[in-house]
Formats: structure tokens, sequence, C-alpha cells
């Protein structure tokens, strides 16, 4: 399917922002936002499949709410921030644990083609009168592996964009990744990587659910 929203000019990510997912990992709450980028080359649609390229092994999944920016903001406050927002869509922040871990940062393993789904449509934000109370489930296979909630979050959606925008200027149409809770397959025991012939699930209440099959190169 073709992508529902406009390619944007960037992918601003966010890491460690779900309480639950520090606590899996056994790491302190940051104390402000972490930022990090995905390219646009990874973005595909529901039911597109997510390529797994041969220099990668473990590769892992992430629902995470997406933020589409509406207007060119600077310095917004965050009582403001929200009037910048287009819409919302499910991101699934597909990540290459091998890579993204022994390169030392996180900007191959995260931007490999393919390695950011999003869909299925882009939901106005009048649509969502509050994004920090939204359930949010990944399911491989059937099999739900992430259930929270975006009240979870360690700085919500207001407070990025505010963050963001002290230093980088978004432009309509860029699109932010907020985080992901608890759950991911490098922190279970045994770790769960993704394998071709699996099928994924971003589920976010009032979003909709994005769905796409898993294949080798």
């Amino acid at each position: 399917m073709p992508l529902p929203i406009e390619r944007p000019g960037k992918i601003v990510c966010i890491g460690l922002n779900y309480r639950d997912h520090a606590v899996e990992q056994g790491v302190p709450l940051p104390e402000r936002p972490l930022l990090f980028a995905k390219w646009p080359n990874a973005l595909i649609g529901p039911g597109e499949p997510i390529v797994i390229p041969e220099v990668a092994t473990q590769v892992d999944y992430e629902a995470e709410l997406g933020v589409v920016i509406g207007a060119r903001v600077r310095n917004v406050s965050v009582e403001n921030a929200l009037e910048a927002v287009r819409g919302y869509v499910c991101v699934n922040d597909v990540s290459a644990r091998d890579l993204q871990f022994s390169d030392g940062q996180w900007t191959r393993g995260k931007s490999p083609d393919t390695f950011c789904p999003v869909g299925p449509t882009l939901v106005p934000a009048a649509d969502v009168p509050d994004p920090q109370a939204l359930a949010i489930r990944c399911t491989v296979n059937g099999q739900t592996l992430q259930d929270s909630s975006t009240s979870n979050m360690v700085f919500g959606v207001a407070d990025l964009i505010a963050f963001v925008t002290q230093a980088i200027t978004l432009e309509p149409g860029d699109l932010i990744a907020t985080g992901t809770p608890a759950g991911v397959g490098a922190f279970r025991k045994p770790p769960v990587w993704l394998q071709a012939g699996d099928e994924v699930t971003i589920e976010i209440e009032g979003i909709g659910e994005l769905t796409n099959p898993v294949r080798a190169a």
C-alpha cells in the first residue's frame, strides 16, 4: 500500500521514553528527551514487507505513536505545542540491534531500508483529544509482546515537540516517533528476533492497526 503520510523531511525518534522500558533495561529515567534519527529510506506503508538485510541477524520490533507535524514551529511552548500536530499514525521503529549496539551509535541500526513502517492511516489531531491516554500494543504472529499505554511516556507529545524545537525547526510533514514501551525482543529472556515469515502488528487505540510481513533480503 502507498505511504499514508507525505514523505517527511525529518524522522525524529525518541529513545528510552517509557517508564516500563527503562525498568526492563535496568537504567534510570532520562532527565531530558534522548533524540536520534531514522532516515526516510526506511519508510514503508501497511502490508509492505520488512526486509531483513544480510548484515543483520538481531532485528527487533518497537511499537510507537507517530506524530506528524502540520505547521512550521521553532521554540514553541509546551502549552502551544499540540497546535502544531497535523495527526497521528502507528510507527514500528524496527531496529537491527546487532548493528545498533556494535556501532556505538544508532543511525545504521535504525535506518535500513523498510525499517520504518507507518500507518494504517493518518488520524487527524482533532480526533485524538488526549495522545497520552492511548493503549499501545505489538503482536508478532498473534502473540502479544508489548502491551502498555502512552500514559507511561516519560515525556509526552507536547513536551517532546517543545524540546525538539528549542534547537531544531520542525516543518510540515516531519514525523516524530515518540518511543516504545516494555517488551521489545532485545530485553526478553531469551531474546526474540524477527524472522522471515513473521507478521508484526502495531495497534494503538484510536489510531488503528499497522501490519507488516517480514522477509529476508
